[in-house]
């Protein structure tokens, strides 16, 4: 970057709007490139985008903390969102009656097998126990997972990285899973999809039905209370 360049961004950098603006026009960009790969997993738009805004903060040396002042207003929006997800599963809800109690059944299975299956492959590959110890809450939703990993004397900051990847990974690869496995039923394949890969998944489940995502929003909610309830009772059984 030139001099004259390089002092202007510094300018630029300064406000909050800076990081709002780049993550917003990021996104932009993503979903275009999303769209023209016809809504292909393989394209998902919050990997593009994060690699975009990484390639950026990269080239011009830019601190997350002060991309992150601006950036925060998107996270704050988080919440809201995820509280809005409530709508479309209270109009799943005689379904969600029906099927109450296999539903239970998949959520203990999905939760305790993404814990003890990323603990267990992380030990035999020779991770230390504090990595070991922040993989543990990784199929959450970043909050709840970020607080888990403190708590049990994981690496927050690790935890959050490994919980954005899970996401893009469980959204890219969910689908096309499922119908190896000729899982039909839109109750449970959104279910499947927000148990595993909690919020971005979630996004692409509703892609593919409302049914999908109401069941995805739900199976995402119902693992992040499980999980802080289960994760910190096995953390006492981990190695330090």
């Amino acid at each position: 970057m030139s001099p004259r360049l390089n002092e202007i961004w510094v300018y630029l950098a300064a406000s909050p709007l800076i990081g709002l603006t780049a993550t917003l026009v990021a996104y932009l960009l993503a979903h275009r490139i999303y769209a023209r790969a016809r809504f292909s997993p393989l394209a998902n738009p919050v990997m593009i985008a994060v690699a975009i805004l990484v390639t950026l903060l990269a080239i011009t040396g830019t601190p997350y903390k002060t991309y992150f002042d601006g950036a925060q207003f998107v996270h704050f929006l988080l919440g809201p969102a995820t509280v809005a997800l409530a709508v479309p599963l209270y109009l799943q809800l005689p379904k969600l009656r029906a099927h109450a109690l296999p539903l239970l059944g998949g959520l203990a299975a999905g939760s305790l097998a993404a814990v003890v299956s990323a603990v267990g492959i992380a030990y035999v590959l020779g991770a230390t126990p504090e990595v070991a110890r922040s993989l543990a809450p990784k199929s959450v939703t970043t909050p709840i997972a970020m607080g888990v990993s403190e708590k049990i004397g994981g690496l927050p900051s690790l935890t959050a990285v490994l919980v954005i990847m899970t996401g893009i990974i469980g959204a890219a690869s969910a689908t096309a899973l499922l119908n190896v496995l000729r899982v039909r039923n839109d109750t449970v394949r959104g279910f499947a999809i927000g148990v595993a890969a909690h919020g971005i998944g979630t996004a692409r489940a509703f892609q593919l039905s409302q049914e999908a995502g109401a069941f995805s929003a739900l199976g995402m909610s119902l693992n992040g209370v499980l999980t802080t309830i289960v994760v910190p009772v096995l953390a006492a059984w981990m190695p330090h």
